[in-house]
């Protein structure tokens, strides 16, 4: 209760609420605001970083009971409570009304921050981004004399607390108030039939696993690889693009390990499904060695997501420390970026089996939305890239996050070290979040963090901030700041 997933980072708070519903929250908030007391919120515990358990954390709400998902006839939309992990939601939705949200890969991150920060998965190029559903929002805020008011802010274009709907399409979770409830109805969906308010997933998928050994490649066939991967995904960014229904995770794991695994899946509905699978395929390995295997499975919907999301141990064990470096890709890496991440994956001076890349796409539907319309900005991104270090042993530490840095740093080298948003990349994700953003020794670039995350929504967040929580109660490392 004192710690995350990520037990790098623990807190000691005076108190932890373990509440069971929305309205147990305002009476703690103003209590802890009377007492003086920093306030932190816990909605599935996955945050990378110590902006949930920090040492300056004196009240901690937990919102883990709270996860109830249900038809609300009010705002005729499917309401879900913020302590909700990911796959209570996907068997929620399909089991009753045939329906789903295009969340997260990960089975047991909450929908509290996922939401938020703008949260994505295997759908993210069918259906979107997650909050491309999202219809409201009920956030629990403190206005400038201390009055706790729980908001209701929908993204109907009168009303007044629209903006703070807005905010919670990408602002991330820790900045405006205490989530409780998301809503969830698609754009254009009519009628107030559950079963019709938001998309319905596929019946069946393609499920391709595609894999090569690291140890069996030369640099150049390595290259090829994540240029391959990146040179498709550019291609195919448009929403009317025939690819448009697959999505692929490709996964790099250091040579102590060797596994590369591409993780590939299409709609079985999708015309001419196989046939863009086996193209996606051949691009991938085109200038590569041949990979050592490839197999393509029939899979229900449902079957496919609770596989993959609960098959990667890396994603969901509690004992495993971990530092993470993020990017969004518009275009494949260049050569001399490849081969740097070649020569950080072949390093003999690093034997830990965990590091590994993960590339996951975007694009598709979520390039079809106007970067205007919410929070986050990285609508012309082709891909992102996630680098991870998992470990252990806290004796440990010290080389796992240098390598983490040091491969994040040298792939950035040309744009100060962090993936600057211009024609090739588009900054760094919110929901992996990274305190060195805003580390002048390893962001040197003149783009700050809210630079990354944000790009130019940044301002209107920041008055976003000064209405809902101008006494700045809910804080961290890197949240918002209130406008100077």
């Amino acid at each position: 209760m004192v710690i995350g997933l990520n037990p790098r980072w623990s807190a000691r708070p005076d108190n932890v609420y373990v509440v069971d519903a929305p309205e147990q929250i305002a009476p703690i908030v103003a209590g802890a605001i009377s007492q003086g007391k920093k306030i932190t919120v816990r909605g599935g515990g996955h945050c990378f970083e110590d902006f949930v358990y920090s040492g300056d954390a004196k009240v901690i709400i937990d919102l883990t009971n709270m996860n109830r998902i249900y038809y609300d006839a009010a705002t005729n939309s499917i309401a879900m409570e913020t302590g909700a992990t990911l796959l209570d939601v996907y068997e929620k939705l399909y089991q009753t009304w045939g329906t789903v949200i295009p969340a997260g890969v990960c089975y047991s991150v909450g929908l509290g921050g996922h939401v938020a920060g703008g949260g994505w998965g295997w759908l993210v190029r069918r259906n979107g981004i997650v909050v491309d559903h999202l219809y409201a929002v009920e956030v629990v805020t403190v206005n400038s004399s201390g009055q706790v008011k729980t908001v209701l802010a929908t993204r109907e274009a009168n009303d007044p607390n629209r903006d703070l709907w807005w905010a919670h399409t990408g602002g991330g979770g820790g900045n405006f108030g205490v989530i409780t409830r998301y809503f969830f109805r698609s754009p254009g969906a009519t009628g107030t039939d559950p079963r019709k308010l938001l998309p319905n997933p596929p019946a069946k998928v393609l499920f391709n696993a595609t894999g090569w050994n690291l140890n069996n490649l030369t640099e150049a066939q390595f290259s090829r690889l994540l240029i391959n991967y990146g040179s498709w995904h550019a291609a195919n960014l448009s929403p009317s693009s025939p690819g448009r229904d697959l999505a692929c995770l490709f996964q790099v794991f250091h040579k102590s390990n060797g596994q590369i695994i591409a993780l590939t899946q299409i709609d079985a509905a999708t015309p001419n499904a196989q046939s863009i699978m086996d193209s996606f395929i051949a691009h991938l390995a085109n200038g590569a060695a041949p990979p050592l295997f490839t197999q393509t499975t029939p899979m229900p919907w449902l079957q496919f997501m609770k596989y993959t999301s609960t098959a990667n141990p890396l994603a969901n064990d509690p004992t495993l420390r971990a530092e993470y470096k993020s990017a969004f890709m518009k275009q494949p890496f260049t050569a001399t970026q490849a081969a740097t991440i070649y020569r950080h994956f072949t390093r003999s001076d690093v034997s830990n089996k965990n590091l590994n890349l993960i590339l996951s796409p975007y694009g598709g539907a979520t390039a079809s939305v106007p970067q205007a319309d919410t929070a986050i900005q990285h609508r012309d991104a082709a891909y992102k890239a996630l680098w991870a270090a998992p470990w252990s042993n806290p004796a440990d530490d010290a080389v796992n996050i240098a390598w983490a840095r040091q491969v994040y740093y040298d792939v950035y080298a040309d744009t100060g070290g962090v993936p600057v948003p211009n024609a090739a990349s588009d900054g760094a994700y919110l929901n992996y979040c990274d305190a060195d953003l805003s580390d002048g020794a390893w962001n040197r670039s003149s783009t700050p963090w809210h630079g990354l995350y944000y790009k130019g929504a940044y301002p209107r967040l920041q008055q976003v901030k000064l209405r809902y929580d101008p006494r700045n109660v809910f804080r961290h490392r890197q949240s918002i700041q209130l406008p100077s």
